[in-house]
């Protein structure tokens, strides 16, 4: 009888186990408001990783990738990756932060430029 029980309860805990990391990440980053993102948005370079932009601004609303045309292999396709960020203006006209990414290798994207819109 122990062994039924112990066959029964350890999927149990083991489930319990591998699902408790997932549990304990931390949930979408705040958003931030505009003033908080344009102080920020100061210390954006290039050569920044999806990582390290992610780390500094959050999440961003809207992404594009826009290809430079496809070489028949996934190695040799290029393009842009855009990620942007807006905030809703009250009188004024909404602002946004689109940071493009270039990519040199396969899944490398790292910030070729940034731009405010909106101004």
């Amino acid at each position: 009888m122990p062994g039924l029980a112990l066959r029964i309860i350890t999927p149990i805990l083991c489930c319990l186990l591998y699902g408790a990391p997932a549990s304990a990440q931390p949930g979408p980053a705040k958003a931030l408001r505009l003033p908080q993102a344009e102080r920020l948005a100061v210390e954006l370079r290039q050569g920044m990783t999806l990582q390290e932009v992610e780390k500094l601004l959050g999440r961003p609303r809207r992404t594009a990738l826009k290809a430079d045309g496809y070489g028949g292999s996934r190695d040799t396709s290029s393009g842009t990756l855009q990620w942007t960020y807006s905030w809703p203006g009250g009188q004024e006209p909404g602002r946004t932060l689109q940071v493009t990414f270039a990519s040199s290798a396969p899944e490398r994207w790292l910030v070729s430029s940034w731009d405010w819109g909106g101004y």
